[in-house]
């Protein structure tokens, strides 16, 4: 048999005699969980051979995972023991400090918490100060034992979701087998981390950008949607009514700011969009301010883009982006009103002056090409609108007509379309348009939702890093500032 075929014959010898796996002795934790896994997998294996019976495979899956899982939390008890300084004193950043107590701390991995033992150090000459032990130093722990990958993914589960869906979807991943509150507390540990240290790292990211090289221009809009807000009423004066509640609160909409910073072919096609976002009663300068900054850094590596400024006719819009992007500064800058809000506007004017539909659409239709062709067709349009006589005519309790001779002579120096699109450049703010909705009307307007400033911000920012595909090389910017060197002084 082992002449005619050796690596079967091989095979068998090694089936009778078995693989020996040696274990050092300082990674027995591992041992356990290794063989309890091969003995699982021999049970199942020689259960199933030759008997041709279906298999709930499922229930395979996740017993193996549970094994799995725990030959993974061995491997971090032994590498966090690893990590930790058997000395009385150690020095951190300069200071001194000293070991005040020792014991088990927990720590809490993607697949459970572990339990290690370490030692516990305070500052020297601080009493009663906050103690600190090596292994949270060394590793990056986030808030009281949350390793750092394991925070940063129930950070990403949040953004997606409430804490409910997130611990729904990781009990179906087996993994993260966390508590609701734990999927509250954490992101939001990771929220105030990101906004402590987002400057500087947003900084960097921009700069670590590199532009497609089919890039020819840079669009920047800006935006605003609804959000629920709580927010405390005040208690009437007086003796309050009996049973009343000792805090009373109301869900009230209040408008949030979203902007987009997206690079564009010679076309016009966006090829890459970051995302922002910032909630109610925020200063929207702050938000203006990192988007200057962003474009500021994309043009001084690639000078030849055009800048577009892209916005709906609000004039508080309009006055937040050309304060922060100068031509001054930045160059010319083609400033464009939204196309399909402008088309809007004129597409209900059509309907009063020309009743029937097929006429009122034909009237449209010949608008928007006339936009697209030609740089003085906003005023070409209004005088034709005018000359109608349709101005006072009433629809709906609103004046169509009037509101698009408004809007028209309002906005006709950013009404040139036809220059955008000889230069290549978008008309359209859609990228703003749908940040508003997936940044936060996905998540932020769920039913019965209600959000606070500080808690809304730290979401807000995640989802908008996770919609700008910077999350990985944020999380890895931002957790990197949480390690700590530590040094061992002279016993």
């Amino acid at each position: 048999m082992r002449n005619q075929d050796p690596v079967r014959g091989e095979a068998a010898v090694s089936a009778a005699t078995g693989i020996v796996l040696v274990i050092p002795s300082n990674l027995k934790h591992l041992a356990p969980p290794i063989q309890k896994l091969i003995g699982a997998v021999k049970q199942q294996a020689n259960g199933l051979r030759d008997n041709g019976r279906a298999v709930d495979y499922a229930a395979v899956e996740c017993a193996y995972a549970e094994q799995v899982a725990a030959i993974e939390s061995a491997a971090h008890q032994c590498t966090l023991e690893a990590l930790a300084i058997d000395r009385r004193e150690i020095e951190v950043r300069g200071q001194a400090y000293v070991r005040v107590a020792e014991g088990n701390g927990t720590y809490f991995t993607m697949t459970g918490p572990v339990e290690v033992r370490r030692g516990l150090y305070r500052k020297v000459g601080e009493r009663n100060g906050k103690v600190t032990d090596v292994l949270s130093l060394r590793a990056g722990v986030v808030g009281d034992g949350w390793l750092p990958h394991t925070a940063q993914a129930m950070a990403h589960y949040h953004q997606l979701g409430t804490s409910r869906d997130a611990q729904q979807a990781a009990q179906q991943s087996c993994r993260l087998p966390y508590s609701r509150a734990s999927f509250e507390r954490v992101p939001h540990l990771i929220g105030a981390l990101w906004l402590e240290h987002r400057a500087n790292i947003e900084d960097k990211l921009t700069q670590d950008f590199e532009s497609p090289a089919e890039a020819a221009s840079i669009s920047v809009s800006l935006d605003r949607t609804s959000v629920p807000m709580e927010e405390v009423v005040p208690r009437p004066k007086g003796r309050p009514r009996k049973n009343a509640p000792k805090r009373s609160v109301a869900r009230n909409y209040r408008m949030a700011y979203c902007a987009t910073v997206t690079v564009h072919d010679g076309e016009g096609r966006a090829l890459h969009t970051l995302r922002y976002g910032q909630m109610p009663n925020c200063d929207p300068q702050l938000l203006c301010n990192t988007l200057a900054n962003d474009v500021l850094h994309l043009k001084e590596k690639r000078p030849d883009l055009k800048i577009a400024l892209l916005a709906d006719g609000a004039p508080e819009m309009w006055n937040l982006l050309e304060s922060n992007l100068p031509a001054s500064v930045f160059g010319p800058v083609h400033r464009c009103i939204d196309f399909w809000h402008a088309i809007e506007k004129l597409a209900a004017a059509a309907k009063v002056m020309c009743p029937d539909a097929a006429t009122a659409k034909a009237m449209v239709w010949r608008w928007r090409q006339l936009l697209r062709q030609r740089k003085d067709a906003a005023d070409s349009i209004r005088s034709e609108i005018v000359a109608s006589g349709c101005e006072t005519i009433v629809a709906d309790g609103e004046c169509p007509v009037h509101d698009a001779i408004t809007y028209l002579q309002n906005h006709a120096e950013r009404m040139n379309y036809a220059g955008a699109i000889w230069k290549g450049l978008p008309i359209g703010s859609g990228n703003v348009e749908a940040t508003c909705k997936t940044l936060i009307g996905v998540r932020m307007k769920r039913c019965g939702s209600r959000w606070h400033t500080e808690t809304g911000n730290h979401v807000v920012h995640l989802r908008a890093l996770a919609l700008s595909d910077r999350w990985d090389a944020a999380m890895a910017a931002l957790l990197a500032t949480q390690r700590t060197s530590v040094r061992m002084r002279a016993a």
